[in-house]
């Protein structure tokens, strides 16, 4: 038999779903972790979180079920929007994410309503800008870690 797993990097945990073909459930497994706070509105988190989550709920369907993994013929993955990664030239990350929920962007989000005017930016993205988007965490890192920002080469 052939199986299917899902695997969902969220803000608190890694969750892994495993069925079958008949669309049954097989198996779940959760690896829960948190997020930081270190100034108020701040919300940051190591990537590394979600890919050892990954690692640690996919052993734990194997371990539950004795599936060979090569049984797996298809793999599902989403996770956590507007997470801010950024990435070295070899592809290291260069500091913790700024999650979806974090708030510390309001100047950059006038910036950029400044910059390209509320109206146009609604019209050419079909958003205004919203302190938890990923533009303004960029301007946020450009204009206040300088040197991480000078070293992105991955986003």
């Amino acid at each position: 038999m052939n199986y299917l797993l899902g695997i969902d990097a969220s803000t608190t945990a890694t969750k892994a779903l495993l069925i079958n073909t008949n669309g049954d459930v097989v198996a779940v497994a959760s690896t829960e972790y948190g997020f930081e706070t270190p100034h108020p509105l701040w919300s940051e988190q190591s990537p590394s979180l979600w890919w050892d989550g990954a690692i640690a709920s996919i052993r734990e369907l194997l371990a539950q079920t004795g599936v060979d993994p090569a049984a797996i013929s298809g793999v599902g993955l989403t996770g956590q929007m507007h997470g801010l990664v950024l990435l070295d030239e070899q592809g290291a990350v260069l500091r913790p994410s700024i999650l979806w929920n974090d708030q510390r962007t309001a100047a950059q989000c006038d910036e950029i309503r400044r910059r390209l005017g509320k109206s146009r930016l609604i019209a050419l993205t079909g958003n205004d800008a919203r302190t938890g988007f990923t533009a303004p965490k960029i301007l946020w890192v450009r204009d206040h870690e300088p040197p991480i920002y000078a070293r992105i080469r991955h986003i």
